[in-house]
């Protein structure tokens, strides 16, 4: 196995995918390790330390759920779950449990190499946030990736943002979903639209997600959920990032 390339376990109980994902993966230059239930997944993901996970809901032995849940409880590494559309309830628990990301089956294999890639660059991001900085750097070249909403700071190359002054650590879709908002402050967004925009999703059955998310963000941003100053709701409507 090539230790320069990132290493991506792939966990689904159906084989045809399973072949699928791992051809496509490596032809895109990643190392792959794959697991058929949740308890192979379980012992392959403490032992190898992969770079990312690939993980179905349903599973044999220990469902992804669960796998998610005591995999984000020791490592930091992005987890992406595969999920059916008839999921919906299983996705929101699996929000909660702190998975990264989602994508429902069936899939296209271009969507699910560019999720792949965002959360890699995101993770590497994270580890090292002055990997890229040169300090003679002119500042004016990194003035357009900014964006700066009363105390909410986004940094779009870090994928970074600060609240007051502090960094918050928000999973890739957190952070598409504040700079999506951010990108037009003041302007109500749809969650129809959001789905759309920032999920890719073109069908309305995932609606409570992007409550689930925004419910999450809410957590790291506000001083207080119950009355935020910073994303709001407009009942009815849908979310806006306050400009103030």
């Amino acid at each position: 196995m090539d230790q320069q390339k990132k290493t991506i376990l792939i966990v689904d109980d159906e084989k045809p995918i399973v072949d699928i994902l791992v051809y496509n993966l490596q032809k895109e230059g990643y190392n792959t390790l794959d697991a058929n239930d949740g308890e192979e997944a379980l012992n392959i993901a403490f032992e190898k330390k992969p770079d990312l996970i690939l993980l179905d809901i349903m599973l044999p032995k220990v469902d992804g759920l669960t796998v998610c849940k005591r995999v984000r409880n020791s490592f930091n590494m992005p987890i992406i779950m595969i999920s059916a559309k008839d999921e919906e309830i299983d996705k929101i628990v699996g929000l909660e449990l702190g998975a990264d990301d989602y994508i429902t089956k069936p899939f296209s294999v271009r969507e699910l190499m560019a999720r792949v890639k965002a959360n890699l660059r995101k993770a590497e991001v994270s580890m090292n946030p002055t990997r890229d900085f040169q300090p003679n750097k002119q500042i004016e070249e990194n003035q357009d990736n900014i964006i700066e909403l009363g105390d909410l700071i986004l940094n779009l190359d870090k994928f970074e943002v600060k609240v007051r002054g502090k960094v918050i650590d928000l999973t890739l879709r957190e952070f598409e979903v504040l700079r999506y908002l951010a990108n037009q402050p003041g302007q109500v967004v749809t969650r129809e639209a959001l789905l759309e925009k920032v999920w890719g999703y073109e069908y309305y059955g995932d609606i409570r997600t992007v409550d689930v998310t925004i419910r999450r963000i809410r957590e790291k941003i506000e001083t207080d959920t119950s009355s935020p100053k910073i994303l709001i709701t407009k009942r009815g409507v849908g979310y806006y990032l306050s400009s103030k």
